[in-house]
């Protein structure tokens, strides 16, 4: 029944982060590039719950921001990037436990792996909004603004992480 409710609330946060991306934050955007709330999510669940969590969480939100309209991109592309930005913090989590710094580099890091490859696979696959010039225009700007909406985002959904998790049985 826990279990449920965790998956539950997890699927509830991200349908509401990536609701929120697409309509709202998107009127804050900048030469095309709007803040990444659903990143920021990967990310604090792979901050919580390491590689595997933040991998699967990583598919799951970059799957619905994929469907999600107005997609004009080939699907899976933010499903990937986000499964490689969720693993890869994860992996290196121990890293920024406790620090306020680490925990930003942690985000900067995952949001520069995240948007990188998306740009990447845009490349490869030949998307005609993808060019090699945009792509360096718009991944440090993708970067600083996920930076920026770190001390906001973060700690409010590593909160809700927590008190999701399964309580240790002594």
């Amino acid at each position: 029944m826990r279990a449920a409710l965790r998956v539950a609330a997890l699927a509830v946060l991200i349908v509401l982060t990536v609701t929120l991306q697409i309509t709202v934050f998107s009127h804050f955007s900048l030469n095309g590039v709007v803040p990444d709330l659903a990143l920021l999510i990967v990310i604090a669940a792979a901050l919580v719950r390491g590689a595997g969590y933040g991998a699967l969480v990583g598919f799951a939100a970059g799957l619905v921001l994929d469907l999600a309209p107005p997609a004009d991109h080939t699907a899976g592309r933010w499903a990937l990037s986000f499964v490689l930005a969720g693993y890869l913090t994860g992996l290196v989590k121990r890293d920024s436990e406790g620090s306020v710094v680490g925990t930003v580099v942690m985000v900067a890091a995952g949001a520069f792996v995240g948007t990188s490859v998306f740009a990447l696979t845009g490349l490869v696959l030949q998307d005609s909004g993808v060019t090699v010039a945009s792509a360096f225009d718009v991944v440090p700007l993708a970067v600083l603004y996920d930076v920026m909406l770190t001390p906001l985002v973060i700690p409010l959904v590593v909160l809700l992480l927590r008190q999701l998790e399964p309580k240790e049985r002594w």
